[in-house]
């Protein structure tokens, strides 16, 4: 393989490991943004074990797109990481206290609502730092040569904290959908109308996105809307629109798996149209992915390392999330 494509492959294993990151363990913070809304304690017992099985591998995934950066991107890992240190560390913190919550509130007895709170509060400021890292990145950092220039707090900015809340109502659109099928009765009815709740929230936050984004940089304002370029990217926004109709739709007819993978598929286009706004940037509109790459030797190893690594991860995701399927109750899967 040529040394020039190694960081094109590196960059995409990369922007792999964050899609499925945002995927997978989304819809488990989006159970604990949902979690004050369940009717009772067993419900709440509900939620929680319909992603017990699951919800420690899926953080496998930030590992490998975190690290990944930092082994593949140093670059980028050090241009990028001084521009979010504060909400990367709420972040972590965050999903620290949001695991302890998660073990100690089934063992808890006169603590358990203080627990139930900590899930809560874990899972929604991991998330809504999260949206914020993704609006700094989205807007790019000031950058002197290859390095941060900027403020401690230059992260804070409208179009940051905007991202923010939508990545909130994002994850809770994909907790609603997974609760739809994994939970029955009252708790599932529960969920069918949070999903709307949510899905009507994305939808609005997409539009704004979709409009800020090229309004404020005229590079992305080329990209998407010139004639060339015109007939090869309208039918991301085509798509994005025609399935959050079809989620619409199936949430309407009270389908049970539709949904949550019309919901992924929502993820997906919006991932893939920042991926048009923002190629072949690793720092938006300063630094590319072939400036803050590694070594090509190190690259390749890197890569031999994930050709083993990756397949060996999706195979335990998939037999994990097939031997726990089905719905789940308050003592577990059944």
């Amino acid at each position: 393989m040529p040394a020039l494509d190694l960081p094109l492959v590196a960059a995409l294993v990369l922007a792999f490991a964050v899609l499925m990151y945002v995927s997978l363990d989304g819809f488990d913070l989006g159970l604990g943004i949902l979690f004050p809304l369940a009717g009772d304690d067993a419900e709440r017992d509900r939620m929680m074990n319909s992603v017990a099985p699951v919800w420690d591998g899926n953080e496998t995934w930030l590992v490998l797109g975190g690290g990944g950066l930092f082994a593949a991107f140093p670059g980028a890992y050090a241009a990028l990481l001084p521009a979010v240190y504060l909400p990367i560390m709420v972040m972590l913190v965050a999903l620290v206290f949001r695991g302890v919550a998660f073990e100690l509130r089934f063992k808890a007895e006169r603590s358990k609502a203080v627990w139930d709170r900590a899930f809560w509060a874990g899972s929604t400021l991991a998330t809504f730092a999260q949206g914020v890292v993704l609006g700094v990145f989205i807007q790019g950092v000031n950058i002197s040569g290859h390095d941060f220039a900027g403020g401690a707090f230059d992260w804070l900015t409208p179009f940051s904290l905007m991202t923010g809340v939508a990545l909130v109502a994002g994850y809770a659109l994909l907790g609603a959908t997974w609760l739809i099928m994994k939970a029955n009765g009252p708790l599932q009815e529960r969920a069918f109308v949070w999903a709307r709740l949510s899905l009507f929230a994305v939808g609005g936050f997409v539009a704004v996105v979709s409009l800020w984004t090229p309004l404020a940089s005229e590079a992305i304002a080329r990209r998407w809307f010139s004639w060339s370029h015109l007939p090869w990217l309208a039918p991301i926004p085509l798509a994005t629109g025609l399935l959050g109709l079809y989620v619409v739709r199936a949430l309407a007819r009270k389908q049970e798996h539709g949904p949550f993978l019309g919901s992924l598929g929502l993820f997906f286009l919006s991932y893939v149209g920042l991926g048009v706004s923002l190629f072949p940037y690793a720092v938006p509109r300063a630094l590319t992915i072939w400036d803050t790459a590694a070594a090509p030797e190190s690259l390749k190893l890197i890569l031999i390392g994930v050709a083993v690594t990756v397949p060996a991860i999706l195979a335990y995701t998939a037999y994990n999330y097939w031997v726990f399927r089905g719905k789940t109750g308050a003592t577990g899967y059944h």
